[in-house]
């Protein structure tokens, strides 16, 4: 797979975090995701990643729409999906956080509306929303369940045909909801996911 060129906004982004420091402990919680991904990626279909959170409204949304635009910006073939132990809503100020990094989302209506995601002229956009894990949707088999939040984590002790799981447990900017903090925090978290993305498609051999 030849990598791809990203929106101008978000290839300048991507510059911005590529500058971030990993830190020492998190490149050891993030190394079991770089070998699953390099033991995977020579197989003839494409590493499977489904990024489990609580609610799949903040961070697991971040996960995969990052690591998806990521993986495909450094060609290596990669299908990203999200899903939650429950389904509510892809909210707002999550939304708003991808968009000023360089996204660009369009919205359907409802209580639980679909975002078409595109980060690409190359690619077709994403369709996120949130939904259950295992929802008909998400794989069933041969994919890696990556644990976005520490409740999810415990709460899920098994993921059927999961072929690994991983946690990377991230805080939740939902604490920072309603408060003059907002934007800073859901784009502290949105750059930690998306610099660590950077850090494991990077190291992919």
């Amino acid at each position: 797979m030849s990598q791809i060129l990203l929106y101008p906004v978000l290839e300048k982004k991507l510059e911005y975090l590529k500058k971030l420091e990993i830190p020492e402990n998190r490149k050891k919680i993030l190394q079991p995701l770089i070998n699953y991904i390099e033991k995977e990626k020579n197989s003839e279909k494409a590493v499977q990643l489904n990024f489990i959170c609580t609610h799949n409204s903040r961070r697991s949304q971040f996960g995969q729409v990052w690591a998806q635009a990521i993986s495909d910006h450094y060609g290596i073939k990669t299908k990203c999906f999200s899903g939650g132990t429950e389904k509510t809503a892809f909210h707002q100020n999550a939304i708003e956080s991808l968009t000023r990094a360089g996204f660009r989302i369009e919205s359907s209506e409802g209580e639980n509306p679909h975002f078409q995601v595109n980060y690409s002229e190359e690619n077709d956009s994403l369709n996120c929303y949130s939904k259950v894990y295992d929802a008909e949707e998400n794989p069933s088999e041969n994919f890696a369940a990556v644990m976005t939040c520490s409740h999810a984590d415990e709460n899920c002790p098994f993921i059927p045909g999961a072929k690994a799981r991983i946690a990377l447990d991230y805080d939740d900017p939902k604490e920072f909801d309603g408060t003059s903090q907002v934007k800073e925090k859901y784009d502290e978290r949105s750059d930690q996911i998306a610099s660590e993305m950077i850090y494991v498609f990077k190291s992919i051999k």
